[in-house]
């Protein structure tokens, strides 16, 4: 007990630094998550060129009717902005299926907004799917069925909580959580 106190002293009489050190990691153990939360590091932002980096390396591809990516051009696919935990979420996927994955919706406007919902594509929660035989009988098989979503797509549910919808031309995926 004694050795544990003056430890702490030193600590503390000999660098002053230490205190904000020590301050800093509780703050980020704190804030990190809890059990309802994501840990801070999925939740961080990412850049186009992170997530696409991220995503090439794990063989995940995307494609754009308008072959590029600005985020204000609704004919675009950009990953500007998405959530880390997306991104985790989407590679997840094609590790455990195995199928090829491509994205054809990110962050870009033009999704069907519900402006009462924080899990939209532009906030970084969402990404479109395009279907393949592959992919398709994964999710059908691997995730339990959820019901029909209330604009009438028929919705199934990953045991990490994520829900893939499928709205005819493609899966509308939500990444509340990063299934890593």
């Amino acid at each position: 007990m004694t050795t544990l106190r003056s430890r702490r002293l030193r600590i503390g009489a000999s660098a002053p630094a230490a205190g904000s050190l020590i301050l800093a990691i509780l703050v980020l153990f704190f804030t990190s998550g809890t059990a309802s939360a994501q840990p801070t590091r999925y939740l961080t932002k990412l850049t186009q060129a992170q997530a696409a980096a991220q995503l090439r390396a794990a063989g995940v591809s995307w494609t754009s009717s308008g072959h590029c990516t600005t985020r204000s051009n609704p004919r675009c696919t950009s990953l500007a902005q998405i959530n880390r935990s997306t991104v985790r979420g989407v590679i997840t996927l094609k590790r455990a299926s195995g199928c090829a994955i491509i994205i054809t919706g990110g962050t870009e406007v033009g999704h069907g907004t519900r402006t009462h919902s924080r899990y939209t594509h532009y906030n970084g929660y969402k990404l479109d799917l395009a279907h393949n035989r592959c992919l398709d009988r994964y999710l059908h098989r691997a995730f339990r069925y959820a019901g029909i979503r209330g604009d009438g797509y028929p919705q199934w549910r990953a045991p990490s909580g994520n829900i893939y919808c499928n709205e005819g031309s493609h899966w509308d995926v939500t990444y509340f959580t990063c299934g890593c």
